[in-house]
């Protein structure tokens, strides 16, 4: 299997729903506005909003790695795109595993289990208890190398060591730079009407081997992966176009057994798309192997007209991406090109985590000489308007239209 196991998701969501809302608090949802969201982050960590002349903003933090917290199509009144933990940031108090501070585009690095782990010490179990984010893609304060009103580049350099006692010495850059409308139109090679409002921008993420000692597969590889958390409602639809074609030549259509089963009203499988529901009211999670991505996910949320588009880069023919299994792996590189997360209670009567949905992308493992680079780029485009404006763009970018998105999983 190619992806992360059900004893891996069930732990993670379900004792870290448990850790952040202990003593009985809840977790906070995210606020209306943008400009809700930026006066309250401006107050707990050092902020960077890109924007445009169109109203298009975004807010990045550096303290919290280049990550991109959330975003607006309509300048300090619009929607806030991004999911953001309340709860957690407002607290000033940092959690052993992890810092689930949200945000729509943050920056990890896989794999996160088996023997070339690095979120488990050499000789650890694959267990909560020994499961620890890397400072470097939870904690770390990322240096602010250049910034301008529509971009801004961090970097930083750090060492890692993996499951097996594999020693990386990495270099990060990452650069957040917001789209024109152009470019924008350009990425969807479609042109979105003016009657479309819309924020679009990408993450280029590069890592590089400063070390001395190649980076080989025997040994462990690390890949770029990207996160991005975003708030549900409950006519939320993920949308995932997929590569048609025999299980035997492509593989699965979509792996979703990580929670057991997904009700068939939450996920539809078709031979040219996967449906899945972003409503925040049941953990379930799905996996998208290389050979059936397109390099594209998005999500249509109905009743506020919200399409969400997220690229990725995807070169052509390679299939070895890392394989984050809690478990010493048979195969260690057969994981995912793309996966997304929908919040629920971990258990009857528990409290979400969020609740979000999550769209995430990862580069293929990096195999790297000493001073070579592997490059991930993530791009995130939210378009809101009148269905009438959005249906041709959801047709052109994702094969589908809003109606067979609004109707493609029964609504209760």
């Amino acid at each position: 299997m190619n992806v992360r196991t059900r004893i891996r998701a069930t732990v993670i969501h379900g004792v870290l729903a448990s850790l952040l809302v202990a003593g009985g608090a809840s977790v906070v949802s995210n606020a209306a506005t943008f400009g809700d969201d930026v006066e309250f982050l401006t107050r707990h960590t050092p902020l960077i909003v890109l924007s445009d002349e169109h109203g298009a903003k975004v807010a990045v933090s550096s303290a919290w790695q280049g990550r991109v917290l959330t975003s607006s199509a309509s300048g300090d009144r619009g929607a806030s795109f991004g999911w953001i933990n309340r709860e957690l940031i407002s607290s000033g108090k940092l959690q052993p595993h992890i810092n689930v501070f949200g945000g729509e585009d943050r920056f990890w690095i896989g794999p996160e289990g088996g023997q070339f782990s690095v979120f488990f010490a050499p000789g650890a179990k694959f267990d909560l208890e020994n499961w620890f984010t890397p400072a470097a893609i939870d904690t770390m304060v990322y240096d602010v190398a250049k910034k301008s009103r529509t971009s801004a580049t961090f970097r930083t350099r750090f060492g890692l060591t993996n499951y097996s006692g594999t020693v990386f010495e990495v270099g990060v850059s990452r650069e957040v730079r917001l789209l024109s409308r152009e470019a924008a139109a350009k990425a969807l090679r479609f042109q979105p009407g003016m009657d479309v409002q819309l924020v679009g921008y990408e993450s280029v993420n590069r890592i590089t081997n400063v070390g001395k000692e190649p980076w080989k597969q025997t040994t462990g590889l690390l890949s770029v992966w990207i996160l991005g958390m975003f708030n549900p409602s409950p006519t939320t639809t993920i949308v995932v176009p997929i590569r048609s074609g025999s299980e035997a030549q492509l593989g699965v259509k979509v792996t979703s057994d990580y929670f057991g089963s997904i009700p068939a009203e939450r996920l539809v499988v078709r031979e040219d798309a996967i449906f899945f529901s972003g409503d925040g009211r049941y953990r379930s999670k799905i996996g998208i192997n290389p050979q059936r991505s397109k390099a594209v996910l998005g999500s249509y949320d109905a009743a506020n007209q919200v399409l969400t588009i997220i690229q990725f880069t995807q070169p052509e023919g390679v299939t070895d991406y890392v394989n984050s299994l809690w478990k010493i792996q048979e195969r260690p590189f057969g994981g995912d090109a793309a996966n997304s997360y929908n919040d629920g209670p971990p258990s009857p009567g528990a409290k979400p985590l969020g609740p979000f949905y999550e769209l995430e992308s990862s580069s293929p493992a990096a195999a790297l000489a000493p001073d070579k680079s592997l490059t991930h780029v993530h791009r995130t485009i939210h378009l809101t308007g009148a269905d009438s404006g959005l249906d041709p763009i959801a047709r052109a970018v994702l094969g589908v239209s809003l109606a067979e998105i609004k109707t493609a999983l029964p609504r209760k």
